[in-house]
């Protein structure tokens, strides 16, 4: 087992501090979703992890080792973190065979992985005629050459359709499966949600939180629950009662905020009130990220209500 171990980690480029002190433990057998807004370090730390980049201070290790010192790292370690980075003379397939070659990786598992990831039918199309998604698979295909126990990804889904967006949720959560050590640096809250299992958020170079990814969502969004009826004033009646207070939306329907179907719905049960809907709506990724790094977003626009 495998896991990535950050430790005090600082990272200074001159006077400015990019990784402030860094601390957090990535476990093997699940999908850590590594989050935070832009300049927030998060492209910093992953650069120090793989050893491209030296900390002023702190460690970044892998199972123990830092980077440098891992024998034929491919079989090791696996990382997307720049779908331009392949030579665009080169096929696709030759560029995988490069690496191979250069990491003691048989042959085979460059058309396996060119089969794992849909590029099979280009596999000997120069790179430059790829698009942007094709270069993504190309370099989710090199992170996965060498069977690796880790895998680091950035932006993974960046430029993939929307059944390449489902194929990568598959790809992560099987990878968590065999018990391999799974980050991913994302952008796309809904997308994270849907494959996360835990989350480790940064801003401004700093550690915001380390959590399961419901237990980040439910500590900052409360749930509430939406509600559709015929006798508005029976409902809110029923619901003051028990000192709940019902809010009407726009869309007609009704909504009791701190609260779960669970609880309500024997309330209005006892009270007859007739009832079309009742659901629970839990809280989004999206608004618990947003509550959490509204102060630490070091370029953010203004909200059109703002304008």
């Amino acid at each position: 087992m495998t896991s990535i171990d950050v430790h005090e980690l600082t990272k200074e480029y001159g006077p400015r501090r990019a990784v402030d002190r860094l601390t957090f433990r990535v476990l093997p057998g699940r999908v850590t979703g590594f989050l935070g807004p832009n300049g927030a370090g998060k492209s910093t730390t992953l650069r120090l992890v793989l050893g491209l980049d030296r900390p002023t201070s702190g460690t970044a290790t892998l199972g123990g080792r830092p980077y440098v010192t891992l024998p034929d790292p491919l079989r090791r370690v696996g990382a997307l973190l720049d779908a331009q980075a392949a030579h665009g003379s080169r096929t696709g397939r030759d560029h995988l065979l490069a690496l191979a070659a250069s990491n003691r990786i048989p042959a085979r598992r460059a058309d396996e992985v060119l089969e794992e990831t849909g590029l099979a039918p280009a596999a000997r199309r120069r790179v430059k005629t790829y698009s942007l998604g094709m270069r993504q698979r190309l370099g989710i295909a090199a992170a996965l050459l060498g069977e690796p126990e880790v895998v680091l990804l950035d932006e993974p889904s960046n430029g993939l359709d929307p059944e390449g967006i489902v194929w990568i949720r598959g790809l992560l959560r099987r990878l968590a499966g065999e018990s391999r050590t799974v980050l991913v640096s994302s952008h796309l809250m809904n997308e994270t949600a849907s494959f996360a299992d835990h989350l480790v958020v940064l801003g401004r170079g700093r550690l915001l939180a380390d959590t399961p990814t419901r237990d980040f969502i439910d500590t900052r969004v409360r749930p509430r629950v939406r509600i559709g009826t015929t006798d508005p004033a029976a409902l809110k009646s029923a619901l003051a009662r028990h000192g709940h207070e019902a809010v009407e939306e726009r869309d007609g329907h009704w909504t009791v905020a701190h609260a779960r179907a669970a609880d309500i719905g024997p309330l209005l049960s006892e009270a007859g009130v007739p009832l079309l809907e009742l659901t629970t709506e839990l809280g989004t990724l999206e608004q618990a990220y947003l509550e959490l790094t509204a102060a630490d977003a070091e370029f953010a626009a203004r909200r059109p209500q703002e304008a």
